[in-house]
């Protein structure tokens, strides 16, 4: 291998889900960078599932795109092949190293191996998990961490935490910030804002956003009953729209029976992903009240859409939203009182809504790649 030139690598994309949340808006913009780097010496080799074939051949021209066999695309077997059938592909494809974008990596794999550990809240904020996907991911970071000849986390929390929690060694983790597409989530055109009212069935009424999977960790029902508390008395009170994947957080069906009759909440799933940027955009408030995130990629987007951003502080959200952003705490009331302070404040929104969308041009996928690379080199040396 030339001197200072990247080594081949194969990027296993077969964990990404059809949905395309978290992991897969990564690794699609990890990728989509890396393809307009490829002419620079940049060797990649990714195996994907076979729905993903065109999407990855087309982002990656000068890629070799291999598919999975089609039994990966059910986790039990993909946990499986990537013990056995991973390392053989590494092997045919000559990969110096082998890049897992989510969590897991083959015990063996017959070359350096770097994995993406996303967050380390499986740890910090294990009652918001269900035992036995707890357990899972605890072991599987664990194992990774032993295993991995380099660790890429998306923030200084999340490297910090692990430090801290499994003592791991920090010469070996490597910190890329999530990015975001700029022409995907954009600051919205008043036609955009008006598809995805009529859309949702809102007319010109006014609403406050959440968009992401209804896992307890997210704070789901603590945002319901927050909004219900700071709109109830008002004489033109703006709707809840809860935006996303089903998740499985039954207390958020309780907090819905409890939100008063005169009160209008929406839960349309999943929206289509043009009309991301005229939900957020076009909301008073982009609410996201997480326990904690290992980066908080949905602010970033919301950021890069120009809405105004109400989060907590917790782990790696400050890393993102920085001043840009207002904080709450995770608690119903005063979730409650801060957002009611926010809409009262239309100044304050218009300059978050700024202030984040400036903030939000300082991620980029491109230079989250560029440490990939660095990563993979090192782990190749």
């Amino acid at each position: 291998m030339t001197a200072g030139r990247p080594p081949r690598v194969l990027i296993d994309a077969t964990s990404v889900p059809a949905d395309r949340g978290g992991v897969g808006r990564y690794v699609d913009g990890l990728l989509g960078a890396l393809g307009k780097v490829c002419g620079s010496g940049v060797e990649l080799a990714v195996v994907s599932l076979r729905t993903d074939l065109e999407r990855y051949t087309r982002m990656l021209p000068g890629a070799e795109i291999i598919p999975a066999p089609a039994a990966v695309a059910h986790r039990p077997a993909r946990l499986a092949w990537e013990q056995t059938g991973l390392p053989l592909l590494a092997q045919q494809v000559g990969a110096h190293v082998l890049h897992s974008p989510f969590y897991t990596c083959p015990l063996r794999a017959g070359c350096p191996v770097t994995v993406t550990v996303h967050d380390a809240t499986f740890f910090t904020e294990p009652e918001h998990y269900d035992k036995s996907r707890r357990t899972f991911f605890r072991s599987a970071i664990k194992t990774s961490m032993r295993r991995a000849n380099r660790v890429i986390v998306p923030s200084k929390a999340t490297r910090d935490e692990l430090i801290r929690l499994l003592d791991a060694d920090p010469t070996r983790i490597d910190v890329a910030y999530h990015g975001v597409d700029h022409d995907a989530f954009h600051a919205p055109s008043e036609e955009e804002k008006a598809r995805v009212r009529a859309r949702l069935g809102l007319g010109n009424s006014t609403y406050v956003a959440f968009l992401g999977a209804k896992e307890p960790r997210k704070n789901v029902p603590n945002l319901i009953r927050g909004w219900a508390r700071a709109v109830a008395d008002r004489a033109d009170p703006p709707a809840l729209v809860i935006a996303g994947g089903q998740g499985h957080d039954d207390d958020i069906d309780r907090a819905v029976a409890e939100v008063p009759s005169h009160l209008r909440l929406l839960r349309p799933g999943y929206l289509r992903y043009g009309d991301l940027p005229g939900f957020l955009g076009g909301a008073l408030v982009a609410a996201y009240p997480s326990y904690g995130e290992g980066f908080g990629l949905p602010i970033l987007e919301a950021m890069a859409c120009a809405a105004p951003v109400l989060t907590t502080p917790r782990l790696s959200l400050p890393e993102v939203g920085g001043d840009a952003v207002a904080y709450t705490s995770e608690d119903a009331e005063q979730i409650g009182t801060d957002l009611a302070a926010l809409l009262d404040d239309e100044q304050r929104r218009l300059s978050l809504a700024k202030a984040g969308f400036d903030r939000a041009k300082e991620f980029t996928w491109e230079s989250s790649a560029e440490v990939h690379i660095a990563a993979w080199s090192r782990a190749r040396s």
